[in-house]
């Protein structure tokens, strides 16, 4: 079962983490609307010369997310339909790498960086260097430092806000075990932790089991492979009532582990979205709900504000959010 989850994430990744940065609260009216003025802008004549001839750097150290790949795709396609250059930089889990790549670009005078699914305060040094020559600094799913541009991404908090309540209340009751499945380093995967831990505490009823660290490189195989030790060493069915999982790929490899040992009577979530998440929740399996970012959405919110700087107009530093949904077997379609 684990090999078929394994071929199906690569095949998925063909297609299309970690999800993801950022902080805050922003309306959904207001984060709709700039991802429809986004779509829109990116479209226009004015964009395509104002990006005709660029050289974009668009760098990550976690291609191999399924949510990462997707959105580099989805960047490198739009911005070289607006005329740009596009050259797309992964360091394989090393922000070491990635540090020295940024170098790298900013000696060759690249006209902007675009910094997808990783902490910018990880290499904040190296980015100054981009700020002190001149190179304007993107965000897409990552934090936001002073000096960059935008950061388009998710409210995690709220995010993590949303999944937390309904994993509690709706699915919960308000009463059992809960396991976290974390990977705190990830600037969003933080902000939903956050809220994690402010709803637990406020609940007189739930009790965490155990929070464990889920590394990036291979998340499925690692969760399912953390879940299976828990399950060993809580055999009684009952005794581990739910597992909350910062994105879904954790989600994913745990739903594997609690079906091969037949306990079915766990509730998992996630966030993300993810192609495989929600085939499972359509599934009747353990996974139960996913929070959907809208990937495409941050996208066009960098294309849109890199277009506009480079045309001349004014760019408002900080986080712009692009809304996210909650799926549930009601509404996974």
């Amino acid at each position: 079962m684990k090999q078929i989850l394994s071929l199906i994430a690569s095949a998925a990744l063909v297609l299309s983490l970690c999800a993801c940065g950022g902080s805050g609260a922003a309306s959904s009216a207001a984060s709709g609307s700039a991802a429809s003025a986004a779509a829109s802008f990116a479209s226009s004549s004015s964009v395509s010369s104002a990006m005709e001839g660029k050289k974009i750097s668009v760098m990550t150290p976690y291609l191999s997310s399924v949510t990462t790949n997707q959105m580099v795709g989805e960047l490198q396609t739009d911005l070289e339909a607006a005329g740009a250059s596009v050259t797309v930089i992964d360091t394989a889990n090393d922000f070491a790498a990635l540090a020295s790549r940024i170098e790298d670009v900013v000696a060759a005078q690249t006209d902007a960086i675009v910094l997808v699914s990783a902490d910018p305060s990880q290499v904040k040094n190296q980015l100054q260097e981009a700020f002190d020559a001149g190179i304007p600094v993107f965000g897409c799913d990552s934090g936001y430092i002073d000096g960059m541009q935008v950061n388009a991404t998710s409210d995690n908090h709220q995010m993590g806000e949303l999944i937390t309540n309904y994993l509690f209340n709706d699915l919960m009751g308000g009463k059992g075990t809960v396991v976290a499945l974390t990977h705190r380093p990830h600037p969003g995967v933080a902000k939903r932790c956050e809220a994690f831990d402010e709803l637990l505490a406020a609940q007189k009823g739930i009790t965490l089991v155990t929070e464990q660290h889920v590394p990036a490189e291979q998340p499925i195989n690692d969760a399912q492979d953390i879940v299976e030790n828990l399950l060993t060493a809580n055999p009684e069915k009952g005794s581990i009532t739910a597992i909350w999982c910062g994105w879904d790929e954790p989600a994913i490899g745990a739903t594997q582990a609690c079906q091969e040992a037949g306990r079915d009577e766990i509730l998992i979530v996630g966030v993300d979205g993810n192609e495989q998440a929600v085939s499972l929740i359509k599934g009747d399996t353990n996974l139960k709900a996913t929070v959907a970012q809208n990937f495409q959405g941050m996208v066009d919110i960098v294309v849109d504000q890199m277009g506009k700087l480079f045309a001349g107009q004014t760019v408002q530093p900080g986080d712009m959010y692009a809304e996210a949904t909650l799926i549930t077997k009601e509404n996974a379609g």
